[in-house]
């Protein structure tokens, strides 16, 4: 790896100075780093984070590619920040509220967060690379931890629990979120192209034998849609991990 493409493990823009600067003396006017975010945020979501740069993103804003260095030292911190916005989006929980079922706020929180990576495919790959130290990511952490302790797990299996669900959550947005790119590019629905390749999967000689060794799960999965059975799997597959934690604090 070459020496500028090396990252400090503490080089993030929520850290020191860089998460207090809003532009330096003498910035460009009609600029701010929220116009900038949020501009970042619709070019991500349209265009994905191949084609994202500096340049594309300051003739979005008309400006010079220059005048977003008044902002930001990096792409990177233009990455994070925008990485931060979208966590955001995520409806949490009130802290304040008496009551509430760990389990039903559990499999909200994961939902919110499925929906989100399917909502914006880039924030996949961005999620692995930075820190997700920005103010919304850490509310969500903060209210996925405190759900999680409601259960009444002992605290060396909190971590545990929680990456159990929302590893499991992170997998299933991003292919999910692949799904819906490629169904995208090629111009059909959902369910058009889910007829369209089990056709050609069951009628092709090296995977047919498959397919009719499946039809029996397939047939009992349900759903009419693809929308329906990707749904289903993933309530089932949550309910199977909030049992999972229900059974480790019965055996204490």
């Amino acid at each position: 790896m070459a020496k500028a493409d090396v990252r400090s493990a503490r080089d993030s823009v929520w850290l020191e100075t860089k998460a207090r600067r809003g532009g330096r003396s003498g910035q460009p006017s009609g600029l701010d780093r929220e116009r900038i975010t949020a501009v970042s945020v619709r070019l991500l979501d349209a265009e994905g984070l191949a084609k994202f740069s500096m340049r594309r993103l300051a003739g979005e804003l008309n400006v010079t590619a220059m005048s977003l260095y008044w902002y930001v030292d990096t792409k990177d911190d233009l990455l994070e920040l925008a990485l931060d916005a979208v966590y955001g989006e995520l409806r949490l929980p009130d802290p304040e509220s008496d009551g509430e079922d760990w389990r039903d706020e559990l499999r909200s929180l994961a939902t919110e967060y499925r929906l989100l990576l399917v909502g914006h495919p880039w924030l996949s790959p961005l999620a692995g690379r930075f820190l997700n130290i920005g103010p919304n990511a850490l509310a969500f952490s903060r209210c996925v931890q405190q759900v999680v302790r409601r259960s009444g797990l002992p605290a060396h299996c909190i971590t545990g629990a929680i990456s159990a669900v929302f590893q499991f959550v992170y997998g299933y947005g991003t292919l999910q979120g692949h799904f819906a790119e490629r169904v995208a590019a090629v111009g059909m629905t959902p369910d058009e192209f889910f007829r369209t390749v089990m056709s050609a999967v069951a009628e092709a000689p090296q995977t047919a034998d498959v397919v009719e060794e499946t039809k029996d799960i397939i047939a009992a999965r349900g759903g009419d849609t693809v929308q329906e059975m990707i749904d289903r799997d993933f309530g089932f597959a949550l309910d199977l991990l909030v049992a999972g934690i229900e059974a480790m604090v019965e055996r204490g």
